[in-house]
């Protein structure tokens, strides 16, 4: 093998053209020179200007330059690290002739970074070897390093970012003139883009540096202002003060700079900086020295400027007068007044995302370290500050001073006024206000009626606040039993503002809220007609209160006097919107006369609060009692309310004692005719019915509603009462024919009358269902049910006791159906939720568990069904005692279970001991009594005893078919049963003729 010379290797021809390039020596590149040359001069100019960070990081550049260019060899390798250096030196340039003195402290922290960057590569090509190839390794390798690569692109793009900030800088008057800088640069360097600046900018500062989230809004607004409207673009954001509007605004501004040829900020606080701020248009622009020079600038040119009108919150200010009268142009307001959405687009400003409020709170609380621990302690701040903004900000730099992110909830729960006052000596933003003094600026140019409304709605409840509380309260009318007028005077004097002529005046009541709106203290929801004020907001209208126990009385007697005016079929659905608003009313040592305590009391029963409602009660007892004395009317309204909370906890004996009493004083004091009397009557009436006195009751109950359709008309609310209380009487009587036909009549007026939506009408079809359940027609029991599952959970809500006692009923239907597998869930369902709200003994309680029990019997569950059914019957016992009839039921259970165990002998024991007991006291036609003797026939035949199983067994059927009906599926259980005996005792004969009679009235084949 030959070779070409003595140097050891591949021979250049053994390698690809395209890759081979000999060693050549070359001189500077084109780019080089002039970029040198900016690079001083902008160093040399930046030592007149405010700006020593800009000139130490181009003087770093200079030297950087200075070495590349006495680098001899392979040059084109440090071409890629010096784009990246010139680039961003560009970018640099391109402020230098658009800062602001504002720009200098900001701009600082980059070009320090950026030179600190800029001192590493130094140092990397002072260490460059002179071999062409080690230069090369040694470029490439620390270019290619990740460590330079990500710092240079981060600066890089921060830089970037920072171009678009400072676009939004007024240009300032300096001891040098950038101009001649800029036709400089072009000359020497004609190819460098240098980026364009606005043409005009007024002084905007730039949006906060922890600015975080609202991409929601950003994008829509972006969306928005690309659009070819053929029109102004307007854009309005409107909130609360602090909630973010101008940062969402300056981030926007940030993002689209380059957008538009103009940027222009007005202070619109009020109509002297609005005019200034115009003035200084056509100052700067050289078209005149009036708002309406520059009015008529804007309107000749076209050429896509931005208007800003920043803080537009006087209401009194109308903008459309300083809005340019063209149809081009770009406009972006904020404000507090929702008014303003009319002028085009808008977004409204509220709450962050709960991520963006944590990341928002760890930012302003930085350099707190983030971890696991800390985020969640986060989430518990931002949460308890309603995710607003600048709560959020002054909390990150409460925190960052204090150091400590763990005890910031212990003291904001105790000193939240404080905290919410406190400035901030860090800042993250040019805001000048705190959370608390932003909105006492606003509160401040309340007229006096709106302010002391805001400040009376803040002792209520801060979301589902109506002006019928106010409407109503105004028809009160006092009583000699109520407060006096002298106790009445503050809410009379605030009412009679929005009356006219002694009527209520809605218009008027509207100018005052909307005057609370129009700074966002205040919204409005015109779907549901209700207002809602900001939870901070509302805690801190309440601390302005000066004299607060004066302003609690005055609104708590505004709620009474409205409760007053509910008539009784409403209560209960007034009840679901007032009950938010009694809760912050009762609490402290505030005066509520008792009267109005009394109210508050019925809202809270029917608003399915029993223990709340029934200490209220008695406390409003004892003081009426105190006050007019035992035999008083008010004491024994107060005693009648008491024994409906004492009914509907399940107290059924503590119930019975006090409205025997008040019956007894009604009857002597006022007569057996008197509606007090009557209603006294119907109350003890259900009462008796829970305590399985079913004839005292229905006795009872069938006089009080003679009664009722004398003293009032037979379609009145109350007679349609005391007709649904007796068909609950008739239907636990074993009468389901005779409350069924009630019951039909109930739903139909009450339907005619209320409507399917009402709790009264719902109330109705629920029991209609129920005795539907009982005749055996658990199919149409299910459709009502489900109806009224689903209208109450709307109207009451979810957890309110009549919601949940229409879920266990329907689970009780689909059991009936043999439905376990949809029973089974609900049940479980209401069982959770009623011990939960009403309590683990509770009648309600513990008939869903009965419920339960029998379920897991029919899905095969014996062992589960044992322990829960015996579980119950012990708490019946000792509630209730051993013959009440939920005790008796529960007794029924259980010696089912044992039956379906093979414990034979206790089920007969306890179907024995069951018998007599509910013959005795129910009867032996009584459903319950006959459903008794079926169970103890069956026992007694699967025990072999079979004569003694066809005599009773024969009997229930009798009885069954007389009471309710051949049709009833009891009663076909009955006598497919009775076939069984028939046969198993070889009466083949009977048997068939048995079942040829059960098939003939159901069309259904024997089971046995």
């Amino acid at each position: 093998m030959t070779t070409t010379g003595s140097t050891s290797g591949p021979s250049p021809k053994n390698i690809p053209n395209e890759t081979f390039r000999p060693f050549k020596p070359k001189s500077p590149p084109a780019w080089l020179g002039p970029s040198l040359l900016m690079a001083k001069i902008i160093a040399q100019s930046a030592e007149c200007a405010p700006f020593p960070h800009v000139q130490g990081a181009f003087g770093t550049i200079v030297v950087v330059l200075e070495t590349i260019e006495k680098v001899k060899n392979n040059r084109d390798d440090l071409e890629e690290l010096c784009g990246d250096v010139i680039e961003i030196m560009k970018i640099l340039q391109g402020q230098v002739s658009s800062h602001g003195t504002t720009a200098a402290v900001k701009f600082k922290s980059v070009c320090e970074e950026f030179e600190s960057v800029l001192q590493d590569v130094l140092k990397e090509l002072q260490k460059l070897q002179e071999s062409p190839r080690g230069l090369c390794g040694h470029v490439k390798r620390m270019v290619k390093s990740r460590s330079t690569a990500d710092k240079i692109s981060e600066y890089q793009r921060r830089v970037q970012a920072l171009c678009l900030n400072l676009k939004l800088m007024a240009a300032v008057d300096t001891n040098f003139q950038v101009h001649k800088i800029d036709r400089t640069l072009t000359a020497l360097a004609p190819n460098l883009h240098v980026p364009q600046v606005a043409q005009s900018i007024n002084t905007c500062p730039l949006p906060s540096r922890i600015f975080q989230g609202r991409q929601t809004i950003l994008a829509k607004m972006h969306q928005y202002f690309a659009e070819d409207l053929m029109k102004q673009h307007i854009y309005v954001l409107y909130g609360l003060g602090g909630a973010g509007k101008t940062q969402i605004a300056l981030r926007f501004i940030m993002d689209s700079a380059t957008k538009f040829s103009d940027i222009f900020l007005i202070d619109t606080s009020t109509a002297e900086t609005i005019d200034a701020g115009l003035k200084s248009i056509a100052n700067r622009k050289q078209v005149g020295d009036t708002a309406q020079d520059a009015l008529d600038w804007l309107c000749s040119n076209k050429n896509g400027w931005l208007l800003f009108f920043d803080n537009a919150d006087d209401p009194q200010i109308d903008l459309h007068n300083f809005l340019p009268p063209c149809i081009h142009g770009n406009i972006l307001i904020t404000s507090r007044n929702p008014q303003l959405r009319g002028y085009g687009a808008y977004s409204l400003v509220s709450d962050m995302e709960e991520t963006d409020a944590v990341e928002l709170l760890l930012s302003s609380a930085a350099p707190l370290e983030v971890t696991l621990e800390n985020r969640d302690t986060a989430f518990d701040i931002v949460k308890v500050l309603c995710y607003l903004p600048l709560a959020i900000v002054q909390a990150g730099a409460y925190i960052l001073r204090s150091g400590s992110l763990k005890n910031y909830l212990t003291l904001y729960n105790s000193n939240q006024e404080q905290l919410l006052k406190e400035r901030p000596t860090q800042s993250h933003g040019n805001y000048a206000w705190t959370v608390y003094t932003t909105w006492q600026l606003s509160f401040n140019q309340l007229s006096q009626p709106a302010a002391m409304l805001l400040q009376l709605c803040s002792l209520l409840h801060h979301e589902g606040i109506s002006e019928s509380m106010f409407k109503d309260a105004s028809l009160y009318k006092p009583q000699t039993s109520g407060p006096s007028m002298e106790e009445l005077e503050m809410p009379h004097q605030f009412l009679s503002q929005f009356l006219h002529n002694g009527i209520w005046d809605s218009l008027q009541f509207c100018n005052v809220t909307n005057e609370i709106q129009a700074y966002s203290l205040i919204n409005f929801d015109a779907t549901r007609n209700l207002f809602s004020i900001h939870p901070l907001v509302h805690n801190w209208s309440r601390n302005t209160l000066t004299h607060v126990g004066l302003y609690h009385s005055c609104m708590a007697s505004i709620v009474g006097m409205s409760i007053d005016q509910i008539p009784e079929e409403d209560i209960e659905l007034a009840s679901i919107s007032l009950l938010p608003h009694i809760y912050p009313l009762l609490r402290g040592d505030h005066l509520v006369t008792p009267d109005f305590r009394a109210h508050y009391g019925r809202v809270l029963y029917y608003g399915g609060k029993y223990t709340e409602a029934s200490k209220l009660l008695a406390d409003v007892a004892e003081k009426q009692r105190k006050l007019n004395g035992d035999d008083h009317p008010q004491t024994l309204l107060a005693l009648e309310n008491l024994a409906l909370t004492f009914h509907s906890l399940g107290q059924f004996n503590e119930a019975a004692e006090l409205q025997s009493k008040v019956l007894a004083k009604r009857q002597r004091d006022l007569g057996e005719g008197h509606q007090d009397t009557v209603l006294a009557m119907n109350n003890l009436a259900l009462t008796y019915r829970w305590l399985g006195r079913y004839k005292e009751a229905e006795e009872l109950q069938i006089l009080t509603l003679e009664k009722q359709r004398k003293i009032k008309s037979v379609d009145h609310s109350t007679t349609l009462h005391a007709m649904h209380d007796l068909a609950l009487i008739s239907r636990s009587r074993g009468k389901f024919r005779v409350a069924e036909e009630l019951q039909v009549l109930i739903l139909e007026k009450r339907t005619a009358k209320f409507g399917v939506d009402h709790p009264s009408t719902l109330q109705a079809m629920g029991h209609l269902a129920r005795t539907y359940h009982y005749l055996g027609r658990s199919k149409e029991a299910e459709k009502f049910q489900i109806v009224v599952l689903e209208k109450r959970r709307k109207v009451l809500g979810e957890n309110h006791p009549d919601s949940l006692r229409a879920l266990k009923h329907l689970a009780l239907t689909y059991d009936n159906l043999s439905e376990f597998e949809k029973a089974a869930p609900l049940q479980i369902m209401a069982i959770e939720m009623l011990s939960k709200i009403l309590g683990e003994n509770h009648p309600d309680t513990l008939l869903s568990q009965n419920s339960l029990a029998q379920i897991y019997c029919g899905v095969g569950q014996l062992q589960d069904a044992l322990k829960l059914q015996s579980m119950v019957l012990d708490k019946w016992r000792s509630i209730s005692g051993p013959d009440d009839p939920n005790t008796l039921h529960a007794v029924s259970n259980l010696a089912v279970i044992y039956q379906n165990l093979g414990q034979l002998q206790e089920a007969e024991k306890l179907q024995s001991l069951l018998f007599e007991k509910r013959n005795e006291v129910l009867g032996r036609d009584h459903p319950d009594t006959l459903h008794t003797m079926y169970n103890l026939a069956t026992c007694y035949q699967q025990s072999g005893q079979l004569h003694k199983a066809m005599e009773l067994q024969s009997v229930t059927l009798e009885e069954q078919s007389k009471v309710i009906g051949e049709k009833h599926p009891e009663t076909l259980r009955t006598m497919n049963s009775l076939a069984s005996i028939f046969w198993d005792l070889g009466q083949l004969k009977e048997a068939e003729e048995l079942q040829m009679k059960r098939k003939l009235t159901t069309n259904t084949p024997g089971e046995f």
